[in-house]
């Protein structure tokens, strides 16, 4: 394999850093984080907790899962929720497999990047449920600095919906952030 190879692969991921996050825009952030930034922000806090909680979990598949999850946002840009919702069932997760299939192309190592995000649409083992706790976790925390550096409570809705954590550990990071926000 040679450069040429990786390079289409890698450029989607470059892309992530000028693709920016749609749901804080639509909220009157001028400066809305980029997907890249959030990708970073969620896979250190799974780097982090994958380390701190107390079960024998894949590090390295946690990462990997942490690192794909949004790269499809690349060609899709990032369609908040509310739009995917109005789509048909499934169209999500076949339009983003296709999209995986796509810019993973003839790499030998496809296969087993496939195998890593299928398993996180899965979401059965705890490696793909701490992913996308992470991906809320580093949500509250964005909408929380936010509001803290503009006084925006138009994020309030973020907060509205809690969400079901399976971990102690980022149930109590949850806990703490909404603590934090209330006494705002």
């Amino acid at each position: 394999m040679n450069s040429s190879d990786l390079l289409p692969l890698l450029l989607y991921g470059n892309q992530l850093k000028r693709t920016k996050r749609t749901g804080w825009m639509q909220r009157g952030i001028v400066n809305a984080e980029s997907v890249a930034a959030h990708s970073y922000g969620m896979a250190f806090i799974a780097f982090v907790l994958a380390e701190a909680i107390d079960e024998p979990l894949d590090v390295q598949a946690v990462l990997i899962m942490a690192i794909l999850h949004d790269l499809p946002e690349a060609l899709t840009t990032d369609i908040p929720t509310p739009t995917w919702k109005l789509l048909p069932d499934n169209v999500k997760p076949d339009v983003e497999a296709s999209i995986m299939q796509l810019m993973l192309g003839g790499l030998p190592f496809k296969e087993r990047l496939l195998g890593y995000w299928e398993q996180l649409e899965e979401n059965e083992t705890a490696e793909a449920r701490l992913v996308h706790e992470c991906d809320k976790l580093d949500m509250y925390m964005q909408a929380l600095m936010y509001e803290k550096q503009t006084g925006n409570r138009q994020l309030a809705e973020f907060w509205e919906n809690e969400t079901a954590f399976t971990f102690v550990e980022t149930q109590e990071l949850y806990d703490e952030l909404a603590n934090l926000r209330q006494k705002e």
